[in-house]
């Protein structure tokens, strides 16, 4: 039912004030309509008896109060979707922007779905290729899992963003696979960046985009993740599809419900942030998953840039209660020119050891995972003793953890942006270092493995 008002009391920025309504719900959708017949959009953030008010996804001026009306429309914000979705850009208001015509809706959706039932959910246990050794090898992306990555300002994340979202998939080639891509906050060059990427590399064709801009209203911020998890929740469990959430950058997110929350006068927590970021975080996060009994599932991969480089700044840490793991990018290693740097020992993904092993990658696969990790973090410290005591007061073996821990940084951990490794090929390059050891430092892989793959080359 659509009620109309011609009673706009006040206009503070972005926030309008109505008075004298009736039936008025939190979070509906609002038109305001100009004396000149042009119509401005916003949402109900806020109802106190006959007062409403308002947060504009427009500029306010222009605005004539006793000349304006306002029109409640009795829903909250909707998306149209359709399989037509996909292979299309659209704004974070779900308005296509690429030229081309409107979708044809099979249903209209609220974005603001609801986190999934946890008795409903179906355990995460199934690999996940990302073409990356760093995250196949050593932190395994499991379908239906949430494994965020912690950027630093400057880091190559919008990269690796397109590098996943191109070369991501199952390995069961009978499986259908989406990618739905929100980028938020984002600048016109990194917008121009997503779309050039994904046309040239044919990745838009199984991709649905949205995207918005830094210079677009902060409330249409808050509403873009929604949006893609909308157009996801549909693909995967309307039309059985797996489908890889990619969300960059939720740093910049989190500053529009800031803005907002300052707007509306709420009492800020931690570092001005709103003390609701944490269940607000939840219910974007917590939408991801499998569903018993149905054949699609959300895999999610929020992307965010740590303020200062600051893992516990409230953003990154509240994301790391919710989430299951976490891939960190070192600025130590972009600046040796390792691409893309991610920063293997503080990464985890806390559900790897379930989508790994035979018949889902390899039988080897976790032994050399906990064989890298382990050379890996002694190579490091060994390299710390030749800096301070030199060479010659290391031992053998310890000067061949150091090399190991330098050819594995440039031959494991760094690979070219258009390099898409199978699992096999990360499993056999990961044998393939542990040569440089002494075959008797092996001591987290089962003998008959060590036989059956360092030496097959031999065999």
């Amino acid at each position: 039912m659509i009620r109309e008002y011609k009673t706009i009391e006040s206009i503070n920025g972005p926030l309008m004030v109505v008075r004298r309504v009736s039936g008025v719900t939190y979070d509906e959708q609002a038109e305001i309509q100009l004396s000149d017949g042009s119509v401005r959009r916003g949402k109900v953030l806020e109802i106190n008896g006959d007062t409403a008010v308002v947060q504009l996804y427009e500029p306010s001026a222009g605005i004539n109060l006793a000349q304006s009306k306002v029109r409640f429309l009795g829903h909250p914000l909707e998306l149209a979707v359709s399989e037509d979705m996909l292979g299309r850009v659209f704004s974070g208001m779900g308005v296509p922007i690429d030229g081309g015509p409107d979708i044809l809706a099979e249903a209209h959706r609220d974005i603001n779905g609801l986190a999934m039932n946890p008795a409903a959910r179906d355990y995460p246990d199934e690999f996940i290729q990302t073409g990356i050794s760093t995250i196949d090898g050593l932190n395994t992306l499991v379908r239906g899992q949430k494994l965020p990555i912690f950027s630093g300002s400057g880091l190559p994340h919008n990269q690796l963003a397109a590098q996943i979202a191109r070369q991501a998939k199952v390995l069961d080639d009978e499986s259908k696979f989406a990618v739905v891509f929100a980028a938020i906050g984002i600048t016109f060059e990194e917008s121009e960046y997503f779309v050039q990427e994904f046309t040239r590399t044919g990745a838009l064709d199984r991709s649905v985009m949205f995207i918005n801009l830094a210079n677009d209203p902060a409330v249409e911020r808050i509403s873009t993740p929604r949006m893609a998890l909308t157009a996801a929740e549909y693909l995967a469990f309307d039309k059985g599809m797996h489908v890889l959430v990619i969300l960059t950058d939720i740093t910049n997110y989190a500053e529009a419900l800031r803005e907002v929350s300052a707007a509306k006068k709420e009492v800020p927590g931690r570092r001005g942030y709103p003390g609701y970021l944490y269940t607000d975080l939840a219910t974007m996060y917590e939408r991801a998953g499998r569903h018993l009994g149905q054949p699609g599932s959300i895999t999610m991969i929020p992307i965010l840039t740590m303020p200062e480089d600051d893992k516990t700044h409230p953003i990154p840490d509240l994301t790391g209660y919710i989430t299951e793991g976490q891939i960190i990018l070192s600025r130590e290693l972009y600046r040796k020119g390792v691409l893309p740097p991610v920063d293997v020992l503080p990464s985890l993904s806390r559900l790897k050891d379930k989508g790994i092993g035979a018949k889902k990658t390899r039988e080897d696969h976790a032994g050399t995972m906990n064989q890298l990790f382990a050379a890996y973090a002694t190579g490091k410290e060994n390299q710390e003793l030749i800096a301070i005591l030199g060479e010659g007061a290391l031992s053998p073996t310890d000067l061949k953890y150091a090399k190991f821990a330098n050819e594995f940084e440039r031959r494991y951990v760094s690979q070219g942006q258009d390099e898409n490794r199978s699992i096999v090929e990360t499993l056999d390059l990961g044998w393939d270092l542990l040569k440089i050891l002494p075959e008797n430092e092996l001591k987290r892989i089962k003998p008959e493995f060590i036989e059956k793959y360092l030496h097959r080359d031999e065999q």
